[in-house]
């Protein structure tokens, strides 16, 4: 890392703590405000995100949930944390070599990084350092399935991914009365797109999912132009598009779509972007209709609405989302086992992540805890739909707040 990126970093740390402590105001009536001190600490967490290159806003979002998290883990009680910034600059072997940075710099637990490929290098050096990886954001299952004992991962696996993504699809087809026969796939060739597409390929015959997939089409998440990939999808006919996508993508292909004139009943994602702040801003009244079937949060947990109040007031007019939450719930995870090894020894930090046992959290589920293979297998998905610039809950039931709106409008009869 150069000195001026040492100094972002440093920077970067204090405006974190700043920003949470200002947002501390939201939660007085979560805890008392005393924070554990655990021996030898504060804790030195690296946080390893992709802040530039290709994946750079996606990135920057996953941050904000660095951002407001001291506030908040302060008033639940918990250690304090210093923050120790990364930028993968969504690059496999810069990340690697980040990490490897990070460590030596000090960092005795990495959080990152978002993207599976890179999740996937991180996770290397991790195993072999002997130092905790928490993941935030991160679908590949062989991460996983290595036998790693530092290596723990609060979200869902590609096939966990799509079997919630199945369900959750009937009780939104069942709430809508409206059942598509066939769907297009497009998905991205990355390590995440490929993993979930394998899932699809998989899962979906055990689900008896009552349409059919007409066309796989693969494509490149750095792509500039995907004419071609929309028209190939055009000539199937199919009644919804299945899609696996990141954030620059989905807005280039919801772009083709209006410039081909074709609006398909439904369009399903599988993965991130069409549910982005960037995604709504950047397309207004475009971006309404798409369902994404993906890691949220419940509505109904107490500390929801603690993370969305912190959330609004550092960054107005940011919407809740993945990247915000389980970003904070990895920085939660570290803050909870900090406290319980009473310690900042590696060793004694991964035992006690073994143990977790976190009921008071934010993504759907009974809360956050690991098996044998340092995956919270509990975890689960939700289907959001965006509407009038905001993103609503269809289902699971549970977690519900708005009936599914089918077939989507067609684009241009959106003004």
């Amino acid at each position: 890392m150069t000195r001026k990126a040492q100094s972002n970093s440093a920077r970067l740390t204090r405006r974190a703590v700043t920003a949470g402590l200002g947002a501390a105001g939201f939660v007085a009536g979560v805890a008392p405000f005393n924070i554990a001190r655990a021996a030898g600490g504060p804790l030195k967490v690296g946080v390893l995100l992709p802040r530039s290159g290709l994946q750079a806003g996606i990135g920057q979002d996953c941050w904000r949930g660095v951002d407001i998290a001291p506030g908040i883990l302060k008033s639940l009680g918990l250690p304090e944390l210093t923050v120790m910034s990364g930028d993968t600059e969504s690059n496999v072997d810069t990340a690697r070599a980040r990490a490897e940075k990070l460590i030596g710099e000090g960092a005795q637990l990495l959080i990152g990084a978002f993207d599976s490929g890179q999740t996937t290098a991180i996770a290397q050096v991790a195993e072999q350092k002997g130092i905790p990886l928490v993941i935030n954001i991160a679908g590949a299952p062989q991460i996983t399935e290595q036998g790693y004992k530092f290596v723990f991962r609060n979200f869902p696996t590609g096939p966990m991914i799509v079997g919630d993504a199945f369900n959750n699809q009937k009780e939104v087809f069942a709430a809508a009365g409206h059942t598509p026969k066939t769907v297009v796939f497009l998905h991205i060739n990355d390590t995440y797109g490929t993993a979930i597409a394998g899932a699809v390929e998989h899962v979906m015959p055990k689900f008896n999912m009552p349409y059919t997939i007409a066309e796989k089409i693969a494509y490149d998440p750095a792509a500039r132009d995907l004419s071609v990939e929309v028209t190939k999808a055009k000539a199937t006919n199919a009644d919804a598009l299945l899609v696996v996508s990141r954030l620059n993508d989905a807005m280039l292909l919801t772009r083709e779509l209006v410039k081909q004139r074709w609006t398909p009943q439904a369009i399903l994602s599988m993965g991130p972007g069409w549910y982005d702040d960037q995604y709504f801003k950047t397309l207004g009244k475009l971006a309404n209709g798409p369902i994404s079937f993906v890691p949220w949060y419940d509505p109904h947990k107490k500390l929801t609405p603690v993370l969305e109040a912190a959330l609004a007031k550092s960054f107005a007019g940011v919407q809740l989302n993945t990247n915000h939450i389980f970003t904070f719930e990895a920085l939660l995870v570290a803050a909870d086992a900090y406290k319980r090894a009473g310690s900042t020894d590696p060793k004694a930090l991964a035992d006690a992540i073994r143990t977790t046992n976190i009921t008071d959290n934010v993504s759907i589920g009974p809360g956050i805890s690991f098996n044998a293979k340092g995956q919270n297998d509990k975890v689960k998905d939700g289907a959001i739909q965006n509407r009038g610039g905001k993103d609503v809950m269809l289902a699971p039931q549970s977690a519900a707040n708005a009936k599914p709106e089918w077939p989507m409008t067609p684009y241009q009869n959106r003004g």
